[in-house]
């Protein structure tokens, strides 16, 4: 028997990618599923390594024999009720992100998790890259200097069947937003990861591609990080054919460009050895575009590393790398975002809405 056992809860396009996930990892198996859908609650079934029982009633499915973790793949907006009914039944809680649409939503997520004893982590996979922690190691150890820029970029294409496919697509109600809060929230979450916090927000955004959505499909915004450094982020779901996602780190000393998962520029005033191997690996891209144009085209390999360290966590007994409140950093960032674009004003952090 697999040391631990997750329940899905939703099983929609992105239950796949936690199933294929858990299925990769020794220890662990999906032993349950909690599904409106029986089809999609069969799909999900069939997927996992040991096949998993389906419920169309979520306390039932918490009660399954064996489930200690469970994966909130419901609606963005929809993320609150299952988690924290999840937690308040003594499992450990993974929750697709965004963590929740509002603050104070992911605040009672989190509330729910502290008081009930159990682990909370947000999937933001991209941090789990090597080419992001290489990013990242190498302005944790200075070599980039003073950081000066900061800057992301997810310029993607979505059609109008896209939107129309599912009726919470595009709604702020469970969407949450539409760009930023739905595809380019991974990017959002590296560049604060990697610049450090965002104390002011100057931004505008727009719906310029799609009919019937009732939020942005193209978004700018200019940052001004904790440090002093400047950024900007772009996203967008309405630049076809879909680009490459970028985030790039400036400093005093040094300049990097991530493209996708690939590091594209690599220059530092002072060299080290290892560098010679990066050079080398930048020319053998492939240009991959996962997800730019299409929302299956990504894998399931962050995913699994995420989850890898998560049961880690519950077994060693600490925080796992992305908790919630760094889950929470980039819902803040981004109702910094809206809020900016509505009012046309600049907007101070700590937000709380």
């Amino acid at each position: 028997m697999a040391k631990h056992g997750f329940g899905i809860i939703g099983c929609g396009m992105i239950a796949e990618f936690h199933t294929r996930a858990i299925n990769d990892i020794k220890d662990a198996t999906v032993v349950a599923a909690f599904s409106r859908s029986e089809a999609n609650g069969a799909k999900i079934a069939g997927l996992a390594k040991d096949g998993c029982r389906v419920y169309d009633d979520l306390d039932k499915m918490l009660a399954h024999p064996g489930l200690d973790v469970v994966c909130v793949c419901t609606p963005s907006g929809a993320h609150l009720d299952p988690a924290v009914r999840s937690a308040r039944a003594g499992k450990h809680v993974v929750v697709e992100k965004p963590l929740e649409i509002t603050l104070p939503r992911c605040d009672a997520i989190i509330r729910a998790c502290e008081e009930s004893g159990v682990r909370l982590c947000t999937i933001f996979p991209s941090r789990f890259s090597p080419a992001n922690i290489t990013l990242k190691t190498a302005i944790d150890t200075g070599r980039f200097g003073r950081l000066t820029l900061g800057d992301t970029y997810v310029k993607w294409w979505r059609s109008q069947e896209y939107y129309d496919s599912g009726g919470w697509r595009g709604t702020w109600d469970l969407d949450g937003g539409g760009a930023l809060m739905n595809q380019a929230i991974h990017n959002v979450d590296l560049l604060q990861w990697l610049m450090g916090d965002v104390v002011s927000i100057q931004a505008m955004t727009a719906t310029l591609a799609h009919e019937r959505i009732e939020v942005e499909d193209t978004a700018v915004a200019c940052l001004r990080f904790a440090s002093g450094a400047l950024g900007v982020i772009e996203a967008a779901t309405s630049t076809f054919p879909g680009l490459l996602k970028r985030t790039e780190i400036h400093g005093d000393r040094g300049s990097a460009r991530v493209e996708q998962d690939d590091i594209t520029l690599w220059d530092f005033q002072l060299k080290v050895p290892s560098d010679a191997e990066i050079h080398a690996a930048m020319a053998g891209q492939s240009g991959f575009k996962a997800g730019a144009s299409d929302p299956r085209g990504i894998t399931h390999v962050g995913h699994r590393d995420q989850l890898s360290d998560f049961l880690q966590a519950i077994d060693e007994d600490r925080a796992p790398s992305i908790d919630g409140r760094e889950g929470r950093k980039s819902v803040e960032i981004i109702r910094a975002i809206y809020r900016s674009a509505q009012t046309g004003h600049e907007v101070a952090l700590p937000l709380n809405e």
